[in-house]
């Protein structure tokens, strides 16, 4: 196993983009919402419309992109799915200038920055793969997933001091330069990259294009059960999360920088956990550690039910949210590298975002569904009740090893 050392210069300029741009969007924590409930007074059910809506378009849009990046080179792609959010995002404080930002432009650029966001992923683990030999992808995974977490630890209570001190555009604008520092970075990585070709260069998109990466996912006895979970999983623990925005800001009366460090602080887990994985895998095993690690995930989120005002409050949301993001840390880079090393090159990205865009779409109307259910009940009744069903999602998580198998491209 790679360790500590370098994984070559191609993968650091991938992680060192990666880098800034996550930091970046952490930097701006849930900008989109917070800006609707900060200054356009949005309610608990539109943040939530804008929400899910954003995702589930932006996840429409990214399904013919999918396939149309297989068989494309993925940097170019990276660039500019880079660039298009850099300029969707800046368009955001422009408008608020000039007194003409509304619910409307800000779900265009949800949508814009969604079908970017999916588009950029699938590329991206197609290029993590023929940059790093299969035994090294773990490790990727692993700092991928710290550098993830950092960012989210480090990136929310600056970003609310920062809309506090400076207004709420400047975290925006922040971001919007980081997703040019990664078009930059993507850019220096060099090297000629090799272009996926079909064996019979068919003109346009089929329909077989379109749908091979859902029919790898549903038919491959490995990846199939760790699909269904980690789409529920995520619905469940991020549609609530804007109810708990609307709660903790509204009704318990948290400012921003409280409700970014209760969100924060508890990252560290997600390093810690990040940092334990591969040596959690060495020890015993890949299944082992996806099926603990993803049981232990899902014990946690119901505890947000009971967060309250004041110290107890941040106390309680910091506490299950190190209990969450500790699990998620080690579970993550484990799953990541099991979905690449179980597909052939020839089918990554239209995996990956077949995988990508099911998730979105499932937390789009998952989270449309929580505002809904939100309205009728309170927000706390809804955040309980995603807790509750959480608790039945590990019966989904594969109860056998598959072996990985590591094809050639064909």
């Amino acid at each position: 196993m790679a360790g500590g050392r370098s994984l070559g210069r191609g993968f650091g300029w991938l992680w060192a983009s990666y880098a800034v741009s996550t930091f970046g969007t952490r930097l701006a924590f849930d900008a989109l919402p917070l800006i609707a409930v900060l200054v356009l007074q949005a309610g608990a059910t539109e943040v939530a419309l804008l929400a899910a809506s954003g995702l589930a378009v932006g996840a429409v849009v990214a399904v013919p992109l999918g396939a149309w990046v297989e068989f494309r080179r993925k940097r170019p792609v990276m660039i500019a799915a880079d660039l298009l959010r850099c300029a969707a995002l800046l368009s955001i404080p422009v408008a608020f200038a000039l007194d003409g930002l509304g619910l409307g432009q800000l779900l265009v650029v949800s949508v814009v920055v969604a079908a970017a966001d999916i588009t950029f992923t699938a590329a991206s683990g197609a290029c993590l793969k023929s940059l790093v030999p299969p035994e090294d992808l773990l490790v990727a995974n692993g700092r991928f997933e710290a550098t993830m977490w950092t960012a989210t630890a480090l990136g929310p209570p600056l970003g609310g001091v920062a809309m506090g001190v400076f207004g709420p555009m400047t975290t925006v604008l922040t971001d919007a330069a980081s997703y040019l520092l990664s078009a930059l970075g993507i850019g220096a990585i060099g090297g000629k990259e090799r272009q996926q070709t079909r064996p019979d260069t068919p003109s346009g998109l089929r329909t077989s294009d379109l749908m091979a990466g859902w029919r790898h996912i549903l038919t491959h006895p490995a990846l199939r059960p760790l699909f269904l979970n980690q789409v529920l999983v995520n619905a469940l623990i991020m549609a609530p999360t804007p109810l708990l925005a609307v709660l903790m800001l509204g009704r318990l009366g948290f400012t921003p920088w409280q409700y970014g460090l209760a969100l924060a602080t508890p990252c560290l887990g997600g390093l810690l956990g990040s940092r334990l994985s591969r040596r959690l895998v060495a020890r015993y095993g890949r299944h082992p550690v996806l099926l603990t690690a993803g049981t232990l995930r899902a014990c946690w989120p119901i505890g947000l039910a009971f967060v309250g005002p004041g110290t107890s409050g941040l106390l309680l949301v910091m506490a299950v949210e190190f209990g969450l993001i500790t699990c998620i840390g080690v579970f993550n880079p484990v799953l990541a590298t099991d979905r690449l090393d179980h597909t052939p090159r020839d089918r990554i990205t239209r995996t990956l975002a077949a995988w990508s865009v099911t998730g979105k779409t499932t937390t789009a109307a998952m989270t449309a569904l929580w505002g809904l259910l939100a309205a009728a009940t309170g927000p706390r009744t809804a955040i309980a009740l995603a807790g509750a069903l959480l608790l039945a999602t590990p019966l989904l998580l594969p109860r056998h090893e598959r072996e990985p198998h590591h094809s050639a491209p064909k």
